[in-house]
């Protein structure tokens, strides 16, 4: 009981959640985003989605979520793509092959990193904000 405190205590002071932590739905920060009609530079494949702070590994981890298609009925089922939006080339590519295709095609991994970087560096912004935040689109 002792060891497990000394453990927790110092995650709990940080306020930070630990390895093996799964958060609630109230613990995500999230902010629309969307494509400029002139962006060149937008790196999905879709024109809009939704930027998330999540908990993972005890972790922040930013994620691109694409949004329900308008022109999909409400009683079909959707579920939604998500890739991890990083700066990191192994986990840019590796932990994003399930849905690699919610990127546009990149002639490299270096060219992808580049893409993604400024909305990493959003969402590292989107982190700090309070659990549960949800901010609109242009305020980060």
């Amino acid at each position: 009981m002792m060891a497990q405190m000394a453990v927790a205590m110092p995650l709990m002071l940080a306020g930070e959640q630990g390895m093996f932590h799964f958060p609630s739905a109230d613990e995500v920060r999230t902010q629309p985003i969307s494509r400029a009609g002139n962006e060149a530079n937008w790196p999905f494949s879709v024109d809009d989605g939704v930027l998330a702070c999540v908990w993972s590994g005890g972790q922040k981890v930013v994620m691109f979520v694409e949004n329900r298609p308008s022109d999909l009925g409400e009683d079909d089922t959707f579920e939604p793509r998500r890739v991890i939006v990083t700066t990191d080339p192994m986990q840019l590519t590796i932990g994003n092959m399930a849905y690699r295709d919610l990127f546009r095609p990149a002639a490299s991994v270096e060219e992808r990193i580049r893409l993604v970087a400024p909305f990493a560096a959003m969402g590292q912004r989107l982190c700090d904000q309070p659990a549960g935040a949800h901010v609109g689109h242009g305020e980060l």
